[in-house]
């Protein structure tokens, strides 16, 4: 049932009294609560929670910004025509729809931006660049920045959670969930009211998309995904700002989003809790460079290496992976031949990391592959090793956990067992700040320089104090 502090608020707003029903007007509650809260009433530990996500999207944004696909969508963004709005990565402006398009888009390349367990969803991406381009445009404080990306990450989360797990069989929660997000962080930038921002989120919602069969090619969608739900959601705060109106029950209408997108929807999932309990302190952050569902099985390969001996690859027999089903349809990969293709191979990334012991930018290096597969041959004498199958214990764990199990025979006779239900960066084994603070350094000080990253880094720890988003500097 909702939560009764979002019937309160709803109430106030729309005098939506009794939503004790059975399809309670969650759009409405969700739209009320966001516009009712302000900087000054979030909990301190959730302002610390927002400065955590932005310092670690900070880092996948700037390096992500000279990777191809991020150059290809900053030459679309120029053809749009001449804007000095917002900041367009790693040097330019743009207005701000095309900056956070592009900036969206270059966030998402190096799949080292954060993840959440429950809406299977990267918030980064698509919310921080919309809230960034949208506070330049606005001359908003860093304050306002900060409850933006807090609002972006609570709409994103708590939708992406209302339709997971049957959404994600066909459609990537960042390009769809998202949109949402984007929505609710640009239309607190922009001062929306309730009303308002329930027709932002109902414009947002019918422009969500975002579909996985990119992933049967390798194909860049993936990262133009939370660009476009960056550009939408701005796209739908401005045109309500303007009155344009959106559908009142995008989420539990009849033909809304539930109904179109998931099978068997939770609309709890969006009230429970609403205004007390805030999505962005469940959010997780990667600390190796490859999709997230291969991470619980990266940190266990990591951690029975050291019961390897000195040569760790020439020491293991065979290697067997247990994994949970919606999570091995997207890294089922066992003969990668490029660096995307190895970032969705659950057993390159249990290789790489018994015989290297990491999975970070190096071991998804172009030199490393060819037509045939990977050259390395201690890793390639791995794969050949590897078999994985889906557990449906492990499946009926996810979305709440992202579940592995390994076993490895040795050559010498022992079984080595490891495994676990959450990937390290992770709520239930959180990364410390001083952690994504060396992360976003490794990012950004090798194409920035460590003087431009160690200021960026502490401008990013002082947000709260920025009277003007607009006048700092990314660079």
């Amino acid at each position: 049932m909702p939560d009764t502090a979002a019937i309160r608020i709803a109430a106030a707003v729309w005098g939506v009294a009794n939503a004790m029903t059975d399809t309670p007007p969650v759009s409405r509650l969700l739209a009320a609560a966001l516009a009712a809260a302000r900087y000054e009433t979030l909990p301190p530990d959730i302002v610390d929670h927002a400065r955590r996500a932005v310092l670690d999207w900070a880092g996948s944004a700037l390096a992500g910004a000279f990777e191809p696909p991020a150059r290809m969508a900053r030459a679309v963004v120029a053809e749009l025509g001449e804007s000095r709005q917002s900041t367009l990565f790693p040097d330019a402006r743009a207005s701000a729809l095309g900056a956070a398009l592009a900036n969206g888009v270059a966030s998402h390349i190096l799949e080292y931006d954060d993840v959440h367990k429950g809406s299977t969803l990267h918030a980064a991406a698509p919310v921080i660049p919309a809230a960034l381009a949208v506070a330049e445009r606005e001359h908003a404080s860093g304050q306002a920045f900060l409850l933006a990306v807090v609002l972006g990450y609570e709409a994103a989360l708590r939708i992406g959670e209302a339709v997971n797990p049957s959404h994600y069989r066909h459609f990537h929660p960042t390009g769809t969930a998202a949109t949402f997000g984007a929505a609710a962080a640009a239309g607190s930038l922009i001062g929306l009211d309730a009303a308002r921002l329930l027709d932002a989120l109902g414009t947002a919602g019918t422009t969500a998309a975002g579909l996985w069969e990119f992933n049967a090619d390798g194909a860049m969608s993936k990262h133009l995904h939370p660009g476009k739900a960056a550009f939408n959601g701005i796209l739908a705060a401005d045109l309500a700002k303007q009155g344009f109106t959106g559908a009142s029950r995008i989420l539990e209408g009849a033909r809304g989003f539930f109904a179109a997108m998931s099978n068997g929807a939770d609309p709890t999932r969006i009230t429970d809790g609403l205004g007390t309990q805030w999505r962005i302190a469940e959010n997780c952050y990667k600390l190796h460079a490859c999709c997230g569902h291969t991470h619980t099985a990266i940190d266990a390969a990591i951690d029975l290496r050291q019961d390897l001996g000195p040569d760790p690859a020439g020491a293991v027999k065979t290697i067997h992976i247990d994994h949970y089903g919606p999570g091995y349809e997207i890294v089922k990969e066992m003969n990668p031949r490029t660096p995307y293709q190895a970032k969705f191979s659950l057993a390159y990334v249990v290789a790489a990391a018994l015989a290297e012991g990491a999975a970070g930018l190096p071991q998804f290096s172009e030199e490393r592959f060819s037509t045939d597969g990977t050259i390395d041959p201690a890793i390639a004498r791995l794969l050949a090793q590897t078999t994985v199958k889906v557990n449906d214990e492990l499946t009926a764990m996810y979305p709440g956990a992202w579940p592995a199990r390994i076993v490895i025979e040795t050559a010498d006779g022992r079984t080595l067992r490891g495994g676990g239900d959450y990937p390290r960066g992770n709520p239930e084994a959180p990364a410390t700040t001083e952690t994504l603070a060396a992360k976003a350094k490794s990012l950004i000080a090798p194409y920035y320089g460590e003087a431009a990253a160690d200021r960026i880094i502490g401008q990013i720890a002082t947000l709260d104090t920025v009277p003007d988003m607009a006048a700092l500097s990314w660079r």
